[in-house]
């Protein structure tokens, strides 16, 4: 008999354009099965006028859409991968992440200026530590303004809160069709990266083994590999909304580098490296590279900020 899967997901724009690419991707491979959409409204998508790094740690964007995976509601749960908790709830598991979109972020200017380009004192939109952080780093000259809402809110801010540029995931621009709008891909090396960015997280109950073979057709196993040693790493540093890091993999043959930032808040310290190995231990990487990272320096930094955090 013809099966209906619920899939959950958040409201805005971006989120049900990824939700419905998984619903005509889960019927397209299976033509006994239906998909409905079911939107849930998160915590994040609530608190619209407090910045992400007050409000709390990882999780804001998926708690309500896994306690409905959870409880039946839904079967399927979609998130962008950079949201998702590096350690997830008993009972649900990441069924599939499909082949990951552009991973970096862009610059989007009033004026078609790049980030050199940007006057002494620029405004600059970003709701994001890791961002603010990196771009203070290479541009301590500017001004960072915080910046909350969905990705058509936070194009339309840059107009009406007199900003001169904002940054945004270029994922997201891709896919909603905003590509004419970039002023400029951020490198790496100017910008690394939040940990799983430009992937979509396919969450299912582990013991609802009939959902997991229908959305494991859409895992892409080099994206799946790629984002485990990224999360590994996260994990290890016990990374949130309220710490500027970020991580990037590439998985090459079957080689895998792994890229890790951890910054201050202000970005005048910026502690980087890399590692590399086969990909079968991506994980071991990342976590690793976690520890690399934590005897140059990094403990330090994250301890001032939780310190920081707890006081607030």
């Amino acid at each position: 008999m013809p099966r209906t899967i619920h899939i959950g997901t958040r409201g805005s724009r971006l989120a049900l354009w990824q939700a419905n690419w998984v619903k005509t991707a889960l019927e397209s491979g299976n033509r006994s099965l239906s998909a409905e959409l079911v939107v849930i409204k998160t915590t994040g998508d609530k608190i619209l006028d407090t910045p992400l790094a007050k409000v709390g740690g990882k999780g804001l964007f998926v708690k309500e859409i896994e306690a409905a995976l959870l409880d039946g509601r839904i079967d399927v749960a979609v998130h962008s991968m950079k949201d998702m908790p590096a350690v997830i709830p008993e009972g649900l598991c990441i069924g599939a992440v499909p082949e990951r979109e552009t991973p970096v972020d862009v610059l989007i200017s009033k004026n078609g200026r790049q980030l050199a380009e940007l006057e002494t004192g620029a405004r600059v939109g970003t709701g994001s530590l890791r961002r603010a952080a990196q771009l203070k780093h290479v541009r301590p000259d500017i001004v960072i303004v915080p910046l909350r809402g969905n990705l058509d809110t936070r194009l339309r801010k840059l107009e009406t809160e007199h900003l001169d540029a904002i940054v945004l995931a270029a994922a997201g621009i891709k896919r909603l069709g905003f590509e004419d709008r970039i002023s400029e891909y951020l490198t790496e090396s100017v910008m690394l990266p939040a940990v799983g960015q430009g992937a979509l997280c396919i969450e299912t109950r582990e013991n609802d083994s009939g959902t997991r073979d229908c959305v494991g057709a859409l895992d892409h196993e080099k994206t799946r590999v790629t984002v485990m040693g990224e999360r590994a790493f996260l994990n290890r540093l016990e990374g949130s909304c309220q710490v500027p890091v970020a991580g990037f993999g590439r998985c090459d043959g079957n080689g895998y580098v792994l890229e890790g930032l951890v910054a201050s808040i202000e970005g005048d310290t910026v502690i980087r490296d890399s590692l590399s190995g086969h990909m079968s231990e991506s994980e071991k990487i990342g976590v690793a590279l976690a520890h690399r990272l934590l005897g140059r320096g990094a403990k330090k930094i994250l301890d001032l900020l939780k310190e920081n955090a707890d006081e607030g």
